[in-house]
């Protein structure tokens, strides 16, 4: 080989180690929610579907419809398979929001635990979202749900 072939060796393993460095440097100090779920494009929205009429009329733009989202449990090595349904996705005022609807046959229990237990894995699974709206179309309600981990105040509760 001659010296410029050395030469091209070297630069092109130089740039290989300098971009590879750099990928893992990103990937590393990424937040968490870069590699969280990403939702596809949703259900289609039907014209005269209720709650969509209710969600435009409170200021929101209605981005998608239903989302389905599945979920592999391994339960004693036994495969299990479930999932998670997001019925739709809004904006308003530049922020996204996951929308889950009032059903009769699944009351909400507006407590703490209530509300975690319904719903804190929606803010999980999407952490990008501003928060979660619960809506009621027959009582005309919309509730906006966050989560903050942690303690409020950066209390120690040793």
């Amino acid at each position: 080989m001659q010296g410029i072939d050395w030469l091209i060796m070297l630069v092109t393993g130089v740039l290989l180690a300098v971009w590879l460095y750099r990928r893992f440097y990103v990937w590393l100090h990424e937040p968490p929610a870069g590699r969280i779920y990403l939702l596809g494009e949703g259900g289609e929205l039907a014209p005269d579907d209720e709650h969509i009429r209710f969600l435009e009329e409170a200021g929101y733009e209605v981005m998608s419809g239903k989302h389905r989202v599945p979920i592999m449990i391994g339960l004693d090595g036994q495969p299990l398979r479930s999932r998670l349904f997001i019925d739709y996705v809004v904006e308003k005022d530049g922020k996204t929001y996951l929308v889950k609807t009032a059903r009769e046959r699944m009351p909400m229990d507006w407590t703490g635990s209530g509300v975690r237990d319904r719903l804190f894995m929606y803010a999980l699974l999407i952490p990008s979202a501003a928060g979660i709206l619960f809506i009621d179309s027959k009582e005309k309600s919309i509730r906006t749900i966050t989560f903050i981990i942690g303690e409020p105040h950066g209390g120690d509760n040793a």
